[in-house]
């Protein structure tokens, strides 16, 4: 599993705490390098004020060095353009054929850059999205978590972590098939039935 290249999490002030926490355990137990981006050298504070020193800068991060760029919501994808960059470094991702996986705030980040006006992608909800001026809300799914057709992106409104989880596990090949189902069940529902397919294939 060496061999894999790292997921980037993007951090910044007002990082959403509760949202990508099952996405970046699960993958880092899967194999994968967990590395923090930031908007510059310096710590940000979750909502939580908890204190994160980013590993690297925003402006270094190239496609090609990485697996997958996580984006988180925050209060301040809605309060101007402080994150806009992010969702243009998403944009650099996408056209590189790298995935993007993108929860609450960050979804419309990624509607005001034009990145969902083609995607299939779903959010906290239509009227949400429709407030940014973006053209795709034909393309929204009334779903817990969406990827689009081009197996790229993945998108989730704010109430889903663990869907948003589910989808990454399988895009990134964590998990996949039954064992994947299982894992969401225990993790979404408390399925004591799932854990037991989880335990049988070793997980």
């Amino acid at each position: 599993m060496s061999d894999r290249k790292p997921v980037h999490l993007a951090v910044y002030d007002t990082y959403a705490d509760w949202e990508t926490g099952h996405t970046t355990a699960w993958l880092a137990r899967g194999g994968y390098e967990i590395r923090t981006v930031g908007p510059g050298p310096s710590a940000v504070r979750t909502i939580a004020g908890v204190r994160i020193q980013p590993d690297g800068v925003l402006d270094e991060l190239r496609p090609e060095e990485s697996s997958l760029l996580v984006l988180t919501g925050a209060d301040l994808w809605d309060t101007g353009d402080d994150l806009a960059r992010f969702a243009r470094k998403a944009r650099e991702f996408l056209a590189a054929g790298v995935p993007v996986a993108a929860i609450c705030g960050a979804t419309a980040g990624l509607a005001r850059e034009g990145l969902l006006d083609d995607r299939a992608h779903t959010s906290a909800a239509p009227l949400y999205l429709a407030a940014t001026g973006y053209q795709g809300g034909e393309r929204y799914v009334d779903a817990d978590a969406v990827t689009d057709a081009s197996g790229l992106l993945v998108t989730a409104g704010p109430t889903e972590p663990v869907a948003l989880a589910r989808e990454v596990l399988g895009l990134l090949g964590v998990y996949e098939g039954e064992v994947l189902d299982a894992w969401y069940r225990l993790f979404h529902d408390s399925d004591p039935e799932a854990y037991a397919v989880l335990e049988a294939a070793g997980q």
